[in-house]
C-alpha cells in the first residue's frame, strides 16, 4: 500500500469511525441484554448504522483499503447481522410459539396428508371388520397371539365382560392388551413418520395393516353384542392415540410425497421444506401419544362406565380439534 492509499485508508476511517464505535457499544448492549431490553431509539440506530456499516464494508471492498480495516468492518457487520436477524426468542418463547401458532398452522397446512392417514387407518379398519364376519379365522390372521392374550372367536362372551370392566390392574386381560398397544402403537406411529420418506408405501401399509387388527378386534366383540361396551373402552385412549399414528402417517407421506414429486425444485431441497412441518406433525404425535399413556394409565382403570368412557375419549378429542383448527390464526 503506497502513501496515497495509507491517506485514503486514514480518511474513509476518520468520516465514518465515530458510527462505527456507536454501532460497537450497541452490538455490546444487545448481546449483553438482548434486543427486547433496549430502549426503542437504540434498536432503531442498531438497524440503521448496520446498513451503513455494511455500505462502508462494501465500499471498503471496492477500493481496496487496508486489510485491517476490512477485518475489523467484516466482524463488526457480522456481530451486527447477527443481532439484527438472528432468533431473539428464548426456549420458554419457542415452546409457547409452538403451541400457538406454529404446530397447529403446520397441521392445518398438512390437512390433506392428515386426513390420508385417517383413510389409511379407516379403510383398514373397515376391511378387517368385514373380512372377520366374513370368515372369523382373519382375526388369527391379522392378530397376533400375544396381543389377542385369549380375546378372539373362542373366547366366552363372560370373559370378554370381565376384561372391560373388570378390575384388571394392567398385569392381566384388557390391562395387559392396553399396555402392549400403547407400546405396540408407539412403535407404529414412529416407523409410519421415519419410513415415509421411503416412497410413502411403508407409511400406507403399516398405517394399513394397524387398522386390520382394530377392525377385527371390534369385530369379535360385536360379534358378541359387546360393540358400545368396547367403543366406550377404547373411546378413552384411543379417541388420542390412534388420532397421533395417522397424524404420524400423514407426516411421513409429506416427506415421502416430497421425494416423489419434487416439482421445480431438488430432492433435497423439497425433502428440506416438507421437513419443516413434517417434523411438527411427529411433535405433535409425541404429544399426542404421551397424553394418550396418561389417560389410559389412570382414566381408563378410573372411569368403568360406558357413557362417562365416551364423554372422556371423544371430548378430549373434540380439545385436539379445536387446538389444530382454531390456535394461531392470523387476524384480518
Amino acid at each position: 500500500m503506497n502513501g496515497d492509499d495509507l491517506i485514503r485508508s486514514a480518511r474513509f476511517r476518520k468520516e465514518r469511525e465515530a458510527d462505527w464505535q456507536r454501532l460497537e457499544q450497541l452490538v455490546l448492549a444487545a448481546e449483553s441484554r438482548g434486543l427486547q431490553h433496549m430502549e426503542f431509539a437504540e434498536t432503531r440506530d442498531l438497524a440503521a448504522l448496520y446498513r451503513q456499516a455494511t455500505t462502508s464494508l462494501a465500499i471498503a471492498r471496492e477500493i481496496s483499503l487496508d486489510k485491517a480495516l476490512l477485518g475489523y468492518l467484516e466482524a463488526l457487520t457480522a456481530r451486527a447481522y447477527l443481532c439484527v436477524y438472528a432468533p431473539q426468542q428464548r426456549l420458554g418463547g419457542l415452546i409457547e410459539r409452538f403451541f400457538t401458532k406454529s404446530a397447529p398452522q403446520a397441521m392445518r397446512r398438512s390437512w390433506l396428508f392428515i386426513l390420508l392417514g385417517f383413510l389409511c387407518l379407516g379403510l383398514g379398519a373397515l376391511s378387517g371388520y368385514l373380512l372377520y364376519f366374513e370368515n372369523n379365522d382373519w382375526f388369527y390372521v391379522f392378530m397376533p397371539e400375544e396381543l389377542a392374550g385369549g380375546r378372539g372367536p373362542d373366547a366366552t362372551t363372560d370373559s370378554m365382560l370381565d376384561s372391560i370392566y373388570g378390575h384388571d390392574t394392567g398385569s392381566s386381560g384388557l390391562g395387559a392388551f392396553a399396555t402392549y398397544l400403547f407400546s405396540h402403537n408407539t412403535r407404529i406411529a414412529i416407523f409410519v413418520f421415519g419410513l415415509g420418506v421411503f416412497a410413502c408405501a411403508p407409511a400406507i401399509l403399516l398405517t394399513f395393516y394397524n387398522g386390520l387388527m382394530l377392525g377385527a378386534f371390534v369385530a369379535v366383540h360385536v360379534d358378541r353384542g359387546l360393540g358400545l361396551d368396547i367403543t366406550g373402552w377404547l373411546s378413552v385412549h384411543g379417541v388420542t392415540e390412534l388420532s397421533a399414528i395417522c397424524i404420524a402417517c400423514g407426516g411421513g407421506l409429506q416427506l415421502g410425497t416430497a421425494l416423489l414429486f419434487p416439482g421445480e425444485r431438488t430432492r433435497a431441497e423439497a425433502l428440506r421444506l416438507a421437513g419443516r412441518d413434517a417434523v411438527k406433525l411427529a411433535l405433535v404425535a409425541a404429544l399426542m401419544l404421551l397424553v394418550a399413556a396418561l389417560l389410559e394409565g389412570f382414566a381408563r382403570q378410573l372411569i368403568n362406565d360406558t357413557g362417562t368412557r365416551l364423554v372422556v375419549g371423544w371430548g378430549i378429542g373434540a380439545l385436539w380439534l379445536a387446538w389444530f383448527t382454531l390456535t394461531g390464526r392470523e387476524r384480518t
